[in-house]
């Protein structure tokens, strides 16, 4: 099946990461953890604003009252939509980082952490909710990537990158429990990272260096692949009209000669049908 591959903003991101669809501004905000900024864009109008944090941010989304939860270095921090900030989870640990993150259908916050050097083991997910209580989900994690949810909210998916697994739980309440392979990847099809999960209960998967984004059926078969010219995306999310368009940020890191659209915001027009996002409830 043929899929047009479109630039929605050209840019030169470090680490451009997890996009996601602001229904109330109709924008994509998304990333670039290693320059520490925010980034959104309007598709009807072009409109862009670039947002500047003072910490490596992983992951920003919209709060349910405006502004932004955002996952830095050392914990969760809120913004206003008048731009003041403040901590809701403040945590340092020297050596680790935010990393990806996701909001669940009841308006909690699904944050993944994860050493600067890779150190296996070295990272954690959590839930956090909107009064900044924090509940440990995993711990002995290396590489927290993509997070999501079926579209009855009765499973989650989840990446730890290295594994080359995607992995699905059972939501219970608050808790999710029964972990398993979801997915095992080959060797030479590149690191699962980012992840969205469309109206048909399908699985869309980021793959970094392995140049493409890849959809597997509810019953865990890959049924399409979207090969991209960039050899790292890193997440990808339904948005604009309807809900049919897939964004897909890359990355252009460690890269001795990166493709000129290394680091820009890409966009598959009309490719599926996504799930209305909930925003952060604190």
């Amino acid at each position: 099946m043929s899929t047009s591959i479109e630039v929605a903003v050209r840019e030169r991101a470090e680490l451009g990461e997890g996009p996601t669809w602001d229904a109330a501004g109709q924008r994509l905000i998304w990333v670039d953890i290693l320059s520490a900024r925010v980034h959104t864009y309007v598709p009807s109008t072009g409109r862009r604003t670039v947002m500047a944090t003072e910490q490596h941010v992983g992951a920003a989304k919209p709060r349910a009252g405006g502004g932004l939860v955002t996952v830095l270095r050392d914990g969760v921090g809120l913004y206003d939509a008048d731009g003041t900030f403040s901590w809701l989870v403040h945590d340092p640990v020297p050596g680790r980082r935010g990393n990806d993150a996701a909001v669940a259908p009841d308006g909690a916050l699904w944050a993944g952490t994860m050493r600067y050097d890779e150190a296996q083991g070295g990272g954690s997910l959590s839930r956090i909710a909107a009064d900044g209580t924090v509940s440990g989900v995993l711990d002995a994690v290396t590489v927290s990537n993509g997070t999501g949810w079926s579209p009855d909210g009765r499973l989650m998916y989840y990446t730890d990158t290295p594994t080359r697994r995607i992995d699905v739980f059972d939501v219970e309440g608050e808790r999710v429990v029964n972990r398993r392979p979801f997915v095992t990847v080959d060797e030479g099809a590149g690191w699962p990272d980012g992840l969205t999960v469309d109206a048909d209960g399908c699985v869309w998967v980021a793959f970094w260096d392995g140049a493409a984004v890849r959809r597997y059926t509810p019953g865990g078969q890959l049924d399409r692949v979207v090969e991209l010219p960039v050899r790292r995306p890193t997440a990808c999310a339904f948005g604009g009209p309807g809900l049919r368009d897939l964004y897909v940020s890359t990355a252009r890191t460690g890269l001795d000669a990166p493709h000129p659209l290394s680091g820009s915001l890409l966009v598959l027009p009309g490719v599926g049908q996504g799930l209305p996002g909930t925003p952060f409830a604190g």
